[in-house]
């Protein structure tokens, strides 16, 4: 069943993301603002469809009470897989986050084209310096919007269990922002494996914990992050990991 469901949903995914991102071009000359909830509701939504009903992937929120309301601070989340990236920045109660994301996906014939039109932040890992100073711009640009930021703050997907270390790129954004972060701890790669052609059912939860205050050295910041979304991270991973278990 599981081999089944997830031959069904790449079907459903690849084909429906072309057949979308070609019936939506309309929705690029907009107003940004017009443009990334227009398309978050029918693309976003249309992921969510494909994922539930075919699937059999749902989405847990906890912690939302610790999210300013202004919408301007930083998401700092663990990344297993792709799962969070088709998620967050089509998540109206969240603001439409911007995330950071390679520059080679906005190359993608047609679909390249909304990540730009959404006010995402593509970026050139190769260029060093450049490239933080480019995602720091867009960043700030998302902060003047009253959008979230949400960066991933190992740089790459990282499988559960395994330690990789943190970027420096998030002190540095923290630094130029001035603004609060919430770590995001979660558990996709349980049922999402990175690279993973075959995906499990079960419930994905994305927590939200207690944000770091805008105003601590960006060192002590980052520590704090880490230690945070690790543990917390490894608690969902691990209460996950039994409940597919007992299934």
């Amino acid at each position: 069943m599981i081999v089944l469901r997830s031959i069904a949903f790449n079907v459903a995914y690849i084909l429906g993301s072309f057949v979308l991102s070609v019936a939506l071009l309309w929705a690029l000359v907009l107003p940004r603002r017009a443009c990334v909830v227009i398309v978050s509701a029918v693309y976003g939504g249309y992921i969510s469809f494909v994922e539930r009903w075919i699937m059999g992937l749902r989405l847990e929120l906890r912690g939302l009470e610790h999210l300013p309301d202004d919408g301007r601070y930083i998401i700092a989340a663990k990344h297993q897989s792709a799962y969070e990236t088709l998620k967050l920045p089509f998540m109206r109660r969240l603001k439409y986050p911007v995330i950071i994301l390679k520059k080679e996906l906005s190359y993608l014939p047609v679909w390249g084209l909304y990540p730009w039109r959404m006010g995402l932040v593509p970026i050139d890992r190769s260029k060093g310096t450049k490239a933080l100073r480019d995602m720091s711009r867009g960043c700030k640009k998302a902060v003047e919007d009253g959008r979230p930021v949400a960066i991933f703050p190992q740089g790459t997907r990282v499988a559960p269990g395994v330690v990789a270390p943190y970027k420096a790129g998030l002190g540095k954004i923290y630094k130029d922002l001035g603004v609060p972060i919430v770590p995001m701890a979660l558990n996709s790669g349980v049922f999402w494996g990175r690279n993973a052609f075959l995906k499990k059912p079960g419930t994905v939860v994305f927590e939200f914990l207690p944000p770091i205050p805008a105003d601590l050295p960006p060192l002590e910041a980052m520590a704090q992050i880490e230690s945070a979304l690790e543990e917390a991270s490894d608690k969902l991973v691990q209460d996950a990991a039994e409940s597919c278990l007992r299934d």
